[in-house]
């Protein structure tokens, strides 16, 4: 088995190279011309398929698109990548079944057409990996969640939104959805972050000398509240009370309320900090689990089920030790001051064998700030700065400067997504400005072969706070968390923030970054040309004067030349 996360293609009379990234569940493949060529005027994609670990046969990928036939009809219906073949030069893909042990083999192969709409087939690349669970199995895993409420993936499987979430958060304790689906589309849609989570404080309750520290922003997800109830005095949790939280009908006040139940009121407290407790740790301190929780995700049905986020999941006495040490600064001190003067105020090395991980706990002071560090070290950034940051263009600061400044670096690819405002979003485009997308862009003009697809309730959508700094070269390293990257969480809110600095967890969140950046980015591109009712065909090869093959702008724009050499 390939434990590489990153793999190519062996075949070198293959007209171009391929390259596979290992993401979490998902794998990026990276296609190029070989040789610094361009392709022939009848290249029209790239048909892809893959093997399951033990498989005895491959499967193509589909594309929704499709060449258009006689008289202009074009099939609605999704069909296989060796008929309708992929015109991009990289593709996420999301295997079905990703946490199978063992290799996922991958076949991409150039795709031709004649005068004739004749389909021809090139030199295919194969290479394979493993796209195990477990990032650093024992000591680290990654986990996201889906985040795709708004996508066409969700309205193949599952329709509408209606009846698999409450219609608002306060309810959140007490709905169960009635969804024909529901058992399906919930593991779906909160992906592995949901299932890392679930099943970690199962092992916690398993364990039973374990205790468990928990610090939570929101909290109305009944799965998991209903675990913690489970724990009884081995838990011990702080709830935050600002703004609508502290309300008495919050679900938060409810969640403190029957944990004050089952752990005892004195295992329960409230607390908002300068501003926010804007924690979502969990901490599994047993004889034989040894785990913690961080990253961005809340602990509550939009956290799991419909906004972009990431979990870290840790192992190791470590780890526990500078979590429950945060934990335990937080319960003492309700105060900025206090907490600021402790050592969880600082990054602190995690301890891990395999992976340099390095750990801290808003709020900081002002001789222990991280804001300004991390600025700095996006201006150093020399190849490639991906981010997916919640609420950054809402907010004026130094991560904001850098990352403005660095749009002008022609050397440096940028690309980032951050929340606009509620219900909507910022794409950074490279090569541009910033570009305000709706995440229900595909609304009920959308056109065909889409479908209009669930605004997926208000709020937030993209909520990772992370930021990948030259994902492809040896100082790799990734900022993230809780940490919204603003001088509130710097000075004021409860928050985590991690640094981590490791190929393997960079290229994780670069893929991320990536189809998050995609998904939403193909929406932009939708509002621009809604106006014009542009149908989504397939193009194929020029056959009239003045006539340009799909492949021409990237091999012509600037930022796309470098998105095509960069990721392959």
């Amino acid at each position: 088995m390939s434990a590489d996360f990153q793999v190519s293609g062996g075949n070198r009379n293959a007209p171009f190279t391929l390259k596979i990234h290992r993401g979490e569940g998902m794998a990026l493949l990276a296609m190029n011309w070989r040789g610094g060529t361009r392709p022939p005027d009848d290249f029209v994609g790239f048909a892809i398929e893959y093997r399951e670990p033990d498989g005895d046969r491959f499967f193509p990928l589909n594309n929704r698109l499709g060449f258009e036939g006689a008289g202009g009809v074009v099939n609605p219906e999704s069909k296989p990548t060796t008929l309708s073949p992929i015109q991009m030069f990289r593709w996420v893909h999301f295997p079905r079944n990703a946490d199978l042990a063992g290799d996922f083999h991958y076949r991409v192969t150039p795709v031709f057409m004649n005068q004739d709409d004749d389909l021809s087939y090139g030199q295919p690349q194969e290479a394979a990996l493993e796209l195990r669970r477990e990032t650093y199995p024992g000591e680290l895993n990654v986990a996201f969640t889906r985040g795709f409420v708004s996508s066409q993936a969700f309205v193949d499987r599952f329709k509408t939104v209606s009846k698999l979430l409450p219609a608002k958060a306060d309810e959140g304790l007490e709905f169960k959805p009635t969804h024909d689906r529901a058992k399906d589309a919930l593991p779906w849609m909160g992906f592995e972050a949901r299932s890392a989570l679930l099943e970690l404080l199962d092992e916690a309750i398993a364990d039973r000398d374990a205790q468990v520290r928990v610090v939570a922003y929101d909290l109305n997800e009944p799965e998991l509240v209903s675990r913690l109830k489970k724990l009884k005095k081995r838990l011990r949790v702080i709830v935050d009370d600002e703004g609508a939280h502290g309300k008495a009908t919050s679900a938060e006040t409810e969640a403190a309320k029957q944990l004050a139940a089952s752990a005892g009121a004195e295992n329960v407290k409230r607390q908002h900090m300068g501003n926010l407790q804007h924690n979502k740790t969990i901490v599994v301190d047993g004889p034989r689990t040894q785990a913690v929780v961080g990253g961005s995700t809340n602990f509550s049905w939009r956290g799991f089920y419909v906004q972009a986020n990431n979990a870290l999941i840790m192992r190791g006495p470590k780890a526990v030790k500078l979590f429950s040490e945060a934990f335990d600064a937080y319960w003492a001190h309700d105060d900025v001051a206090g907490f600021s003067a402790t050592p969880p105020a600082a990054l602190r090395s995690v301890g891990l064998d395999s992976v340099s991980v390095r750990v801290g706990f808003s709020p900081y002071a002002s001789a222990n700030s991280q804001l300004q560090g991390i600025a700095d070290e996006i201006a150093k950034t020399k190849s490639s700065l991906l981010f997916s940051l919640a609420f950054l263009y809402q907010t004026r600061g130094p991560i904001r400067r850098e990352i403005t400044a660095l749009r002008e670096n022609k050397d440096v690819f940028v690309y980032g997504i951050s929340d606009k405002k509620v219900g909507g979003l910022d794409v950074q485009v490279p090569g541009g400005s910033p570009a305000a997308v709706s995440p229900a862009a595909l609304g009920k003009d959308a056109p065909e072969p889409f479908k209009s697809e669930p605004k997926g309730g208000g709020g937030n959508r993209m909520h990772h706070k992370f930021v990948v700094i030259d994902f492809d070269k040896p100082s790799a390293r990734v900022y993230l968390g809780s940490y919204n990257f603003s001088d509130a969480a710097d000075e004021s809110n409860g928050e985590n923030l991690l640094l981590i600095r490791d190929r393997r967890v960079a290229v994780a969140y670069a893929v991320e970054a990536l189809r998050i950046f995609d998904h939403y980015h193909f929406r932009v591109t939708q509002q621009d040309k809604k106006a014009k009712r542009e149908k989504l065909v397939l193009s194929k090869p020029p056959r009239k004067p003045g006539e340009k093959p799909w492949w021409l702008e990237d091999y012509t724009v600037a930022h796309k030349i470098r998105d095509r050499e960069l990721f392959a």
